[in-house]
């Protein structure tokens, strides 16, 4: 795994942080025309939510995570494409205030199989689904831990 730190977000980090949004988005949802993704729909999507940010060595955005604090919902999880496979969406669930104390919940479109396999690889597990603008998602549910 590479060397990565996840801080929260700042708000010198919202170029890098839109940019990137903006392009996993198109390689994500193929399925989508590339003029359905806007650079600014970071900023509308994450109102009122905590964002933590991975950086790599050099500096440079690895990935992001937005949770919805007070229901313990995770909005949104990405990861650059130079960056993917590496451990770096584990290690921003990982850094998430309470992981393995509460329970975590996030959608994630049928489509999308690479994420849903991911998901599952953390200990998501299906609690439900659903039909929404962008198509068919299923509800995941990271359980927290028993503890002793």
């Amino acid at each position: 795994m590479p060397a990565v730190s996840i801080r929260p977000a700042t708000p010198a980090d919202q170029p890098a942080l839109r940019q990137l949004f903006l392009t996993t988005r198109r390689i994500a949802f193929h399925w989508q025309p590339p003029d359905a993704f806007q650079l600014d729909d970071l900023d509308a999507q994450t109102v009122g939510e905590a964002l933590w940010v991975a950086v790599d060595a050099q500096q440079r955005l690895a990935g992001f995570i937005a949770l919805q604090e007070a229901d313990h919902f995770i909005h949104h999880l990405f990861v650059s494409p130079d960056h993917q496979r590496l451990g770096v969406g584990q290690r921003l669930l990982q850094a998430l205030p309470g992981w393995g104390h509460h329970p975590f919940q996030l959608k994630c479109l049928q489509r999308n199989q690479p994420a849903l396999a991911f998901y599952q690889a953390q200990g998501f597990h299906k609690v439900g689904n659903g039909d929404g603008p962008d198509g068919v998602y299923d509800l995941l549910e990271h359980t927290a831990r028993a503890t002793a």
